[in-house]
C-alpha cells in the first residue's frame, strides 16, 4: 500500500524534461556580397523574435523560437539570417496557470542560447564580423503577449455586447 502511495505521489510531482533541442529551419542570405565587404562596417541591425507552439500529445510540446536578423548598411542589405530553433519538452504535473509561463517564457529561454550560437556561426561563416545576440527577457515578452491577448478579448467582448 505504501508503494502505491509513493508511485501516485511521484506521478503528481511536476516534471520538466527536455527531450530534444534541434534546429528546425535555417536561412542565410547575403544579397549584396561581395560589394558589401568593401563598405565601412557600420550596420543597422533589425532583430525580430517570435515563438510558436505545437502540442504533440498531453505531456509533450514542441516550442519553436524564431530569430530573424537583418543587417543593412545604408540602403543595402548586408545579410539576412533566420533561424528556427526548436525543442520538445515533456511537462507533467503542472496546473493550467503554470503551463502558460513554462511554454511562453521558460522553454524559449532554454532555447535562446542555442539559437544565439547558430546565428553567430552563420554570420561569421557568411564573412561578416561575429554577431552575439543580447539576452532577451522572455518573461516580459510573455506578459506583454498575455496582456495584448486579454485586451483583444475584452475589445471583442465589448463589441459583441454593443
Amino acid at each position: 500500500m505504501a508503494e502505491e502511495n509513493t508511485a501516485a505521489s511521484e506521478e503528481q510531482k511536476p516534471r520538466f524534461i527536455i527531450q530534444k533541442i534541434y534546429t528546425k529551419d535555417v536561412s542565410f542570405e547575403s544579397p549584396n556580397s561581395p560589394e558589401m565587404f568593401r563598405e565601412e562596417w557600420r550596420p543597422k541591425l533589425d532583430l525580430q523574435l517570435g515563438n510558436g507552439y505545437n502540442r504533440i500529445d498531453d505531456d509533450n510540446h514542441e516550442i519553436i523560437l524564431t530569430v530573424t536578423v537583418t543587417a543593412t548598411v545604408g540602403d543595402k542589405t548586408a545579410f539576412l539570417v533566420e533561424v528556427k530553433q526548436a525543442g520538445i519538452f515533456t511537462l507533467t504535473g503542472y496546473s493550467n496557470e503554470e503551463m502558460g509561463p513554462l511554454l511562453g517564457s521558460y522553454c524559449p529561454n532554454t532555447l535562446f542560447p542555442f539559437v544565439r550560437e547558430v546565428v553567430s556561426d552563420l554570420v561569421t561563416k557568411g564573412g561578416f564580423p561575429q554577431l552575439v545576440l543580447s539576452p532577451v527577457n522572455f518573461d516580459a515578452m510573455y506578459m506583454h503577449q498575455k496582456e495584448q491577448a486579454q485586451k483583444q478579448a475584452e475589445a471583442a467582448q465589448s463589441q459583441a455586447t454593443h
